[in-house]
């Protein structure tokens, strides 16, 4: 089950790590990258790594890391890799080599450290025009489970400037879904809006992402975790709609029937079930309290 939100936290700011996982959000994301200056990298790797060592691999609230690109991002993996980590966000990811590379060091470390082979998993962040005609095979290597989509790098490599609907990444955004579902993955995490504070915006911007194929988005400030998890939380109509359009598909399957009618007098076959079944387990998983697993 993907979570609806993953919060970004600075690596650098320990109060903000220990407010975190209370914050409310699916999941976390621990910056390694962007968010720690370059001469505080190796202090903060080793802080973050004695931090994950303290957290229960249980809870409910999932923990990734995002590390950084090329050999220094290998560094990071192999420091960080605990009991408590649910897996590795891949910062401007470089391809296929890059991931095998990855691949390599994390069964190493698991093995060394008793955790069992594969457990840590990997969501490559595509920031650049290579990475994303490459999405495809990206999606298909090991440990892969979810892809994201570093937007403002993205169009600051590509000249895009994009306008209020977002209709200049259309087309980006609908081949990530695209590699995602083909490959049998999870559908992708949808990219963060940097104004924090325009919150209807981000309700507009997460609503158009729903409806490409998105089901969880990243933040950056625990403001918008309340609109993303609106907008990704099936309404208790939808689930009780969509429950009466299973029971119904299931009862024609028993009485030997492939196709019925709905309570609205369309057509319900297994195309339109899947769909309701997608709705039901993500009901359900928000009434449980989800988290990224």
């Amino acid at each position: 089950m993907t979570g609806r939100s993953w919060l970004y936290v600075p690596g650098d700011r320990p109060a903000m790590l220990e407010k975190a996982l209370s914050r409310g959000a699916d999941a976390v994301i621990v910056d390694l990258e962007d968010a720690v200056p370059a001469s505080a990298k190796s202090a903060v790797r080793a802080e973050v790594a004695r931090w994950l060592t303290g957290q229960d691999p249980e809870g409910q609230c999932a923990i990734w890391v995002r590390i950084n690109s090329g050999t220094p991002g290998l560094v990071d993996a192999r420091a960080v890799v605990a009991p408590a980590l649910r897996g590795l966000v891949q910062a401007k990811c470089a391809g296929l080599d890059e991931l095998r590379a990855l691949h390599d060091v994390l069964t190493e470390r698991e093995h060394e450290t008793g955790i069992d082979a594969g457990r840590t998993q990997v969501s490559p962040l595509l920031e650049d025009a290579a990475a994303i005609l490459a999405a495809p095979a990206i999606a298909r290597a090991p440990r892969v489970t979810r892809l994201q989509v570093g937007e403002a790098d993205l169009c600051a490599d590509l000249g895009i400037e994009p306008g209020d609907d977002e209709s200049e990444l259309l087309a980006i955004r609908s081949r990530i879904v695209l590699a995602s579902a083909a490959a049998g993955i999870a559908p992708p995490v949808a990219p963060v809006s940097t104004d924090y504070r325009d919150l209807d915006a981000l309700r507009r911007s997460t609503e158009r992402l729903r409806r490409l194929g998105y089901r969880s988005r990243a933040c950056i400030h625990p403001d918008q975790l309340r609109v993303v998890h609106d907008v990704f939380t099936p309404s208790t109509e939808a689930v009780e709609r969509a429950g009466r359009l299973v029971a119904r598909f299931e009862a024609g399957l028993a009485a030997g029937q492939a196709v019925c009618v709905g309570d609205d007098g369309k057509m319900i076959d297994e195309a339109v079930v899947r769909n309701a079944r997608r709705i039901l387990a993500a009901g359900n998983a928000a009434s449980g309290g989800s988290a990224s697993r």
